[in-house]
């Protein structure tokens, strides 16, 4: 059992560092993605539709603060981007 709670404090310990490193990556592609949403934003209002590409790849960024969030408030123990490959939670909605 003192492994157990050694390998925990651990792991506690090294999310502190993901917590620094993912949250600053995540809070520089905010960035862009508030920037990619207004231009999909104008696309959808000039041509009528959306840009499948932006909306898709904004979905990387919502499912990447998803993770980290549920990492950083220890209800999981996947680890967010960098540390593991990114995933999208949904597909493009037509």
């Amino acid at each position: 059992m003192p492994t157990k709670k050694l390998s925990e404090r651990k792991e506690a310990w090294f999310r502190i560092i993901v917590a620094i490193i993912s949250g600053i990556i995540l809070a520089v592609w905010r960035y862009l993605v508030f920037v990619l949403a207004i231009i999909n934003w104008l696309i959808a209002v000039f041509s009528g539709k959306r840009n499948k590409e932006l909306a898709e790849f904004s979905e990387y960024w919502n499912t990447e603060v998803y993770k980290y969030m549920r990492y950083v408030t220890f209800v999981s123990n996947k680890r967010p981007f960098p540390f593991t490959n990114m995933q999208r939670m949904s597909k493009f909605e037509k």
